[in-house]
């Protein structure tokens, strides 16, 4: 797995990248930067690989190659699986029932309560979501911003895959089902063939039966050899790239096998 970055800026420019594997469930075995500028990695709040740059003035390039293995490459189904009632839920897992910059329990908490309210709670209430979200957006190459909120996406009935997974959080939120985001690699394997170039892709995982789960409002369907980059709130906790200063992206290549 690996992703290429041209860049172009008219003055060095400091810069974060999220793009290393993060988390437990993998074994990296091997990683490499190929690149001129230079860098060093920390640990956000969430435990996030994050690598910081000062990109040249000019014309730069970045490579990032990595092998991992992963423990569970599947995903997981678990039919059944049990919500917490929210006064049991720990502490730290309060913040995954919160608005948030994209997600907004406050704003489509009418919406979530009438469409799903009257469900049993759990896994299978979980999927419902995941189904409606699932068939109520389509895909849209460039049918969102950086600044798209789930319910403009609501709204709308199209996004990309950071719009169905921020539109599926909201309602479990909503719900008061701790769900925090996620992005990272899919390869294609047993999967059907892209319409699209390989991009990094957004899902979300939801706290039921004392664990995390992994749904996919996009795809909808168990996908194998997913790669955790980055968790958050949202997607403004986990940003692909974020710059102090002008650069223009003249490159991109995701690459997942």
């Amino acid at each position: 797995m690996g992703c290429t970055f041209g860049f172009q800026t008219p003055q060095p420019v400091a810069a974060v990248l999220q793009v290393a594997p993060s988390g437990s469930g993998h074994e990296l075995r091997a990683e490499r930067w190929e690149t001129d500028a230079s860098h060093h990695g920390y640990l956000d709040l969430y435990e996030n690989r994050c690598e910081r740059f000062t990109l040249p003035a000019g014309a730069s390039r970045l490579r990032y190659e990595a092998e991992v293995a992963i423990a569970a490459p599947s995903d997981q189904i678990v039919p059944g699986a049990a919500e917490t009632p929210i006064m049991e839920l720990d502490d730290q897992l309060v913040a995954f029932l919160m608005p948030s910059r994209f997600c907004l329990p406050d704003e489509l908490g009418h919406e979530a309560w009438q469409r799903f309210g009257s469900l049993a709670p759990g896994w299978e209430r979980v999927q419902a979501i995941v189904d409606f979200v699932h068939g109520h957006l389509e895909w849209v190459a460039g049918a969102s911003n950086p600044w798209t909120t789930a319910a403009d996406a609501y709204r709308a009935g199209q996004g990309v895959c950071r719009d169905f997974a921020h539109l599926a959080i909201t309602f479990c939120r909503a719900l008061n089902i701790p769900a925090r985001y996620v992005f990272g690699y899919i390869p294609e394997i047993d999967a059907p063939p892209p319409t699209e170039p390989m991009d990094f892709a957004a899902w979300f995982e939801v706290w039921l039966d004392g664990a995390w789960h992994t749904f996919d409002a996009r795809n909808n369907r168990r996908r194998v050899g997913r790669v955790v980059v980055g968790r958050g709130r949202d997607a403004i906790d986990v940003a692909l790239i974020t710059s102090f200063g002008p650069v223009t992206l003249t490159e991109f290549e995701v690459r997942a096998a």
